[in-house]
């Protein structure tokens, strides 16, 4: 009995040391997130899991900030590109006076003087002279035109060129910190993993329990209250059927799955297109309460918003909850939930 509750005092201080550095991580390289201190060494299995949950719990809101770290850094690398194609515009603008300047090049100030002398000298009249000489001053004033018109798209494919250079500087630095995130999440993944394998099949339950909730039966379509044929009984038809797949942080199928990978999947079937993030899919509509939930909808938990879930009616929701635990059916009533948003095809 001692040595199992040594082993257990051991194990659960190997997860608090990962939730630790979890929170570490997450404020150092990330924004912050909801985290819950666990201030007590845990003496029991019940300690252990809870532990572990917690831990599970930070490693999921941080997944969720590095899926929207990475569309910032796609956001950046697209900018980047459009700021290169402007500036490669701004060089072909310049490059169109090339022939123009080129040919003010070869016509030297001392040859406009001499076209002048030879206007005077050679002009029968006043009237023709004064003709000679204004067509001469067009012609200046056209090569100045010329002149400035090259300064002006020189200064703006220069500018260009900054400004396409910031922006590439910008998106290497945000992949750089990217990669740095998804290598710390990784490494930290898989020491909860490590810690997760060593519990017992009833350990592992409590913890899968805690954390994403009871695991009901698999309903069928049929047995929902969905309207047959419609793009939310599609979704759920979908979602139902992955039912047992394992989570894994950034996948979205078809063989395994994180929270907002499974939603985007499910309604991918049905013709709808949902923003790739969590939080970014909980912008889709207005926001719904507990009870003006309707199968279909997706379901928001914590804050910030770092888990959807995919309501199916009945008070139930199919969900992608986190590491070691399959996706599964359970009660929509789950801790930290805000809110419902209904997709729209």
């Amino acid at each position: 009995m001692h040595a199992q509750r040594l082993t257990t005092r051991r194990r659960s201080r190997a997860v608090l040391a990962v939730g630790t550095a979890l929170v570490a991580a997450a404020t150092a390289v990330l924004s912050p997130v909801m985290t819950t201190a666990a201030h007590a060494e845990p003496g029991s299995v019940a300690e252990a899991a809870s532990l572990m949950a917690e831990a599970a719990q930070q490693l999921t809101a941080i997944d969720a900030q590095v899926h929207e770290a990475e569309e910032i850094v796609a956001g950046q690398q697209q900018a980047a590109a459009d700021a290169a194609a402007r500036a490669q515009a701004a060089r072909d603008a310049l490059a169109v006076h090339e022939p123009q300047i080129r040919a003010i090049v070869h016509s030297s100030f001392t040859e406009k003087t001499q076209s002048r002398v030879a206007a005077f000298l050679t002009s029968e009249s006043a009237e023709q002279l004064v003709q000679q000489m204004t067509t001469l001053d067009m012609i200046a004033m056209h090569t100045n035109s010329v002149i400035a018109e090259v300064a002006a798209a020189r200064a703006a494919a220069e500018e260009a060129q900054a400004a396409a250079d910031q922006a590439a500087a910008t998106a290497q630095a945000g992949l750089t910190e990217l990669q740095a995130q998804q290598a710390e999440v990784a490494r930290r993944a898989a020491e909860y993993q490590s810690d997760y394998d060593r519990l017992s099949a009833a350990e592992r339950d409590r913890v899968s329990t805690l954390v994403a909730g009871p695991r009901l039966s698999t309903p069928s379509v049929a047995e929902l209250p969905v309207a047959s044929g419609s793009a939310a009984a599609t979704a759920i038809q979908v979602a139902l059927s992955k039912v047992g797949s394992p989570y894994r942080s950034g996948a979205t199928g078809p063989g395994a799955f994180d929270c907002s990978g499974l939603t985007s999947y499910a309604y991918a079937a049905a013709g709808i297109a949902l923003p790739r993030t969590s939080s970014g899919q909980s912008k889709i509509g207005p926001q719904l309460s507990r009870g003006q939930l309707q199968p279909g909808d997706l379901v928001f938990y914590y804050s910030p918003i770092s888990h959807v879930a995919l309501y199916i009616g009945d008070g139930m929701i199919v969900h992608a909850r986190t590491y070691g635990t399959p996706l599964s059916v359970t009660s929509v009533d789950q801790g930290g939930f805000r809110f419902g948003v209904r997709p729209t095809g």
